[in-house]
């Protein structure tokens, strides 16, 4: 019996990066060998088990062989006469098919440090098709990797495109591609893993209503970068800039569905945007089941950006609607979530990334005025209940957003 340390530790450990996971391959022995060692069996598919000290993955060496369709259409064997390399050749890219032995040596029978030197995410065999999840794994590889300079290699992103042409994306579970969605949310560059779905047709196939703005106009004083789907790759470099949390990404990469749907004699203009995306939206988190909050926020800032936008004209009475509108009192981190992923809109266009967007500290600043104004401010306050103190309340609130308003506009007047 042999363990070895294999994938993502010996792939970052080669490339100088932290390493946060240590996964190992046993070659030779069988599952009642490691049972009788104290580890714990974890794997429902695959023998997979825990070690009794370190809790860190020992996986037996195993092949696996195409028995169905999707993710799980795979029968698996693991006996002890399966070799490392055998097992190393399941694996999905080369850079991920290497192992090290107790010696510190590196086994590399598939070229991956070659194509690490070379920044290559190369498939290490035509097996790599049969597993329709390793589009997106490659997809989020590209957007963690991007930094590095590392590119999907031209075969494999034509063995993508093969296995989408397929059909082998129509049996992924919503699960899993909503897991490595929100992955890729939380990398450096969540726009490549956009664009790899969207060059190998995959995009498309998943995220429809992404797909479509890719084309459309925008008007040029406002979006000088003009096609939608550029804009909103620009966004999403914005968020992460501005290190927005993989919610307010999420948020960001919703915010414009419905211009992908804007009537075409309405372009480049797209009035009413807003309200079309809302379903949209909605249609996106119900088919990945996307979380509830995610959800919330993407609607939210779906539905109200472009109010955001304009905050500075809004007059008092609108301006309390919109926080209320936006649970902005209730919420106040939810509410800094939503100004942020408008901050990354309207920053997210050719020439416009270093602008400053003032609308944000408005907002806010708005927002600590209305909710300082307390029952206690109120005069016979104390005396009041019920919808008569909620009135009482709201046109407080409202005078004292149009005192901030006047002061506001003379500071700046002034200045």
């Amino acid at each position: 019996m042999k363990t070895y340390l294999v994938g993502g530790a010996v792939r970052d450990g080669l490339l100088g990066r932290a390493i946060t996971d240590r996964d190992w391959v046993v070659v030779g022995a069988t599952p009642q060998q490691l049972l009788a060692e104290g580890f714990k069996s974890v794997g429902h598919d695959f023998p997979v088990f825990l070690h009794p000290h370190t809790q860190e993955e020992y996986a037996l060496a195993r092949t696996e062989r195409k028995s169905g369709m999707g993710y799980h259409g795979f029968m698996c064997d693991a006996t002890p006469v399966i070799s490392l390399e055998q097992d190393l050749e399941r694996r999905d890219l080369t850079i991920n098919a290497m192992a090290q032995d107790d010696h510190g040596h590196i086994i590399d029978p598939y070229g991956g440090q070659a194509d690490l030197a070379a920044r290559l995410l190369r498939h290490v065999s035509p097996a790599f098709g049969e597993d329709p999840l390793r589009v997106l794994r490659v997809a989020r590889f590209a957007a963690r990797y991007a930094p590095l300079g590392f590119k999907v290699a031209r075969e494999t992103m034509i063995l993508m495109r093969n296995m989408v042409n397929a059909g082998e994306l129509q049996h992924l579970t919503a699960e899993r591609v909503w897991l490595e969605t929100h992955k890729a949310l939380s990398e450096n560059h969540p726009d490549v893993y956009i664009e790899v779905l969207r060059e190998s047709g995959a995009l498309q196939v998943l995220f429809p209503e992404l797909h479509q703005l890719f084309g459309i106009p925008q008007r040029p004083e406002y979006h000088p970068e003009i096609d939608t789907g550029v804009h909103l790759l620009m966004c999403l470099q914005v968020s992460v800039k501005n290190k927005l949390n993989p919610r307010t990404r999420f948020a960001v990469l919703m915010h414009d569905l419905g211009k992908g749907i804007t009537p075409t004699d309405l372009l480049p203009r797209h009035l009413g945007h807003e309200a079309r995306g809302l379903p949209l939206v909605k249609a996106v988190c119900e088919r990945y089941k996307v979380p509830k909050d995610y959800q919330q926020l993407a609607e939210m800032v779906c539905e109200h950006h472009l109010e955001c936008h304009r905050v500075v004209e809004l007059q008092a009475k609108t301006l309390w609607k919109k926080l209320h509108a936006l649970d902005a009192l209730r919420r106040p981190e939810r509410f800094e979530e939503f100004l942020l992923a408008c901050q990354a809109d309207a920053q997210g266009r050719l020439g416009w990334e270093d602008r400053p967007y003032p609308q944000v500290d408005y907002f806010r600043q708005a927002r600590q005025v209305a909710a300082a104004i307390t029952p206690k401010d109120l005069p016979h306050g104390h005396e009041l209940t019920g919808q008569a103190l909620g009135d009482a309340l709201i046109i407080a609130r409202i005078h004292a957003l149009q005192h901030f308003k006047q002061q506001y506009q003379q500071e700046n007047h002034d200045g």
